[in-house]
């Protein structure tokens, strides 16, 4: 599995402990940044991430801010993209299970790196459903379709 990853200068240590993990488990990551703590905008690598995982680049993503409203608003922009914003494992369980959620979004100033490393794991090892939730996810793409929304 290829996940990327991206963060602001809030998300960045959070960003930095979940990249080990992924490579401990086998995952290849792709970094979009930041690399530092220094202040910067989510939306500069929200998008490039979101966009890899969209085109195929990445089979997923995860992205971390302080809230996790930014990056989840950031790249849900893109089509294709259903972002979620889990502060627990049963959040992520759903958003895979009934979303097929390809980019996990996290809230670095309201979850302990311990239940961050939780939420990562029970997103990764959740399948989508698939059955009437694929019904719903259709509807989805099918909206940003007709409705112009950008790759």
């Amino acid at each position: 599995m290829k996940i990327a990853v991206g963060c602001d200068h809030r998300g960045f240590f959070a960003k930095e402990k979940i990249k080990q993990l992924l490579q401990a488990r086998g995952v290849e990551v792709v970094d979009f940044g930041t690399n530092s703590p220094e202040s910067c905008d989510y939306p500069d690598t929200a998008f490039p991430a979101a966009e890899d995982v969209a085109k195929g680049a990445c089979e997923r993503g995860i992205l971390f801010c302080g809230t996790g409203i930014g990056m989840s608003i950031s790249a849900n922009k893109v089509r294709g993209i259903r972002a979620s914003l889990c502060f627990d494992e049963m959040m992520a369980e759903m958003a895979r299970h009934h979303n097929d959620a390809n980019v996990l979004c996290l809230p670095v100033n309201f979850i302990s790196d311990e239940v961050m490393t939780h939420v990562v794991n029970k997103w990764l090892d959740t399948p989508f459903d698939g059955g009437r939730h694929e019904r719903r996810i259709s509807k989805i793409s099918e909206f940003e379709s007709r409705n112009g929304h950008p790759h």
